[in-house]
């Protein structure tokens, strides 16, 4: 693990793949039209992926549109003015596999949010990254 000056830690890859199959709640970032929106969602992991329940909408959307997306989890004590966070960057799909869909269905994912959210969309890591304040 490396150390920057200010005690900020970058973490090694495995660690943020840990760390991302730990969390069950994080956010996700996509483009409406050139402006930046971030939206929680909470997920699972299958094959090093992120996955979640989405409804119509935006992240249905950049699901169709194959769009590169952003997503973050993240642990704060704001006691000890201490955590982590982790980002991976990838293309957004929507899952149409019947096997894949039956796989995503065995994670067990219960959207939070009312509403209609049937569609699963996977974001494959092309870049991830990890820091941590301690």
């Amino acid at each position: 693990m490396a150390l920057i000056e200010n005690g900020l830690q970058i973490l090694p890859e495995e660690e943020c793949h840990v760390l991302l199959a730990g969390g069950t709640l994080g956010r996700v970032g996509v483009t409406m039209g050139a402006l930046p929106a971030i939206f929680p969602v909470n997920y699972g992991m299958m094959d090093g992926a992120v996955v979640f329940y989405t409804g119509e909408g935006v992240k249905l959307r950049a699901a169709l549109d194959g769009a590169v997306v952003a997503f973050e989890v993240d642990a704060v004590d704001t006691t000890t003015h201490s955590g982590w966070s982790v980002m991976i960057v990838g293309l957004a799909e929507d899952v149409t596999d019947p096997d894949e869909l039956a796989a995503v269905g065995r994670l067990g994912l219960e959207p939070w949010a009312g509403g209609e959210r049937s569609h699963a969309v996977r974001i494959r890591p092309q870049f991830i990254s990890g820091r941590r304040v301690a």
